[in-house]
């Protein structure tokens, strides 16, 4: 019992005209037509959206949907997570084939993260056009990409979705992500029944005010991603990491803060796994080469107005 993929995201807004103009204008995916319920809905592939940005009164990562084998399966799951001491909440099917889905049901994990679980997933067969010209995404049986998320009850919260929900161990990873004397802190990179590294991970850490840490969209090509990060310093959005390539799942690519206040990940030439065999790792770095992140460059800028 397990998770095929990552299929959509679900986000609120006060601010739904800056969400447009960063999804279209920067990173380049096709606004489709708006959901009934007035929800804009996106697509970068032949799914009927991969990205839900919801009117609301403040700035919240609603969930992340992720999308199993069948009904069955599903049935199976929602038995589980109850069992588990978490909430189930059944979608009407009004709702659920607003989401592109057979069924699903809404749940959070220990540390609140919301999720949505569904089975059959609705593909069109109008093509994706970039408004700005973005060849594709790298999508396909790999899901959407990537979600992750904090969790101050970590081992508890990996619990739950490696026994639970039935993700499985990557990278288990420590770090002393502020310097040898800082706390250690614990990270989880979980893959679902696919070849991509990690559909979701976790951080140690409390929930941030966004509702989560950050989503990856992956593109064909460096030369996509670099035309991406100069559109992201000609649109001036605030850079969260500078471009580097990972030790763990070797994405070459950068972070940029969204209108939301998580951030997105865009980058290329990502690891794929065979999720059958792989073997779990505990990498010891973050980024083989760059990746200066922005907090890292506030405190030398800080450190040299003090000298």
């Amino acid at each position: 019992m397990g998770i095929k993929a990552l299929g959509y995201v679900v986000i609120e807004t006060a601010k739904p005209a800056e969400w447009d103009r960063f999804l279209t204008e920067f990173v380049g995916v096709m606004r489709a037509a708006d959901a009934p319920d007035g929800a804009a809905l996106y697509r970068v592939d032949d799914r009927v959206f991969r990205l839900r940005i919801q009117p609301g009164t403040r700035e919240w990562f609603v969930a992340a949907g992720y999308e199993v084998t069948d009904r069955a399966t599903l049935d199976t799951l929602a038995v589980a997570v109850a069992a588990a001491g978490r909430p189930v909440e059944w979608a009407s099917a009004q709702e659920a084939a607003g989401r592109g889905a057979e069924a699903l049901f809404h749940t959070t994990d220990p540390a609140g993260n919301g999720l949505e679980l569904y089975c059959g997933d609705a593909r069109t067969a109008d093509p994706f056009v970039s408004p700005i010209g973005v060849p594709g995404f790298v999508t396909g049986d790999m899901g959407l990409g990537h979600a992750v998320f904090s969790a101050p009850n970590f081992d508890e919260t990996i619990a739950f979705h490696r026994d639970v929900l039935g993700f499985h161990e990557t990278d288990m990873p420590r770090f002393n992500l502020f310097g040898p004397d800082g706390p250690s802190m614990g990270f989880a990179f979980l893959h679902a029944d696919n070849g991509r590294h990690h559909s979701i991970a976790f951080g140690e850490g409390p929930v941030p005010p966004s509702g989560a840490v950050h989503i990856m969209l992956e593109l064909p090509t460096l030369i996509e991603v670099g035309k991406a990060h100069d559109r992201m310093k000609r649109f001036a959005y605030p850079e969260s990491a500078t471009l580097g390539r990972h030790v763990n799942d070797e994405t070459t690519g950068f972070y940029v803060q969204t209108p939301g206040g998580f951030d997105l990940e865009i980058g290329c030439d990502s690891l794929i796994i065979d999720p059958s065999s792989w073997v779990t790792t505990r990498h010891e770095g973050i980024s083989v080469w760059g990746h200066e992140w922005a907090w890292q460059k506030a405190m030398k800028d800080q450190q040299g107005e003090q000298a």
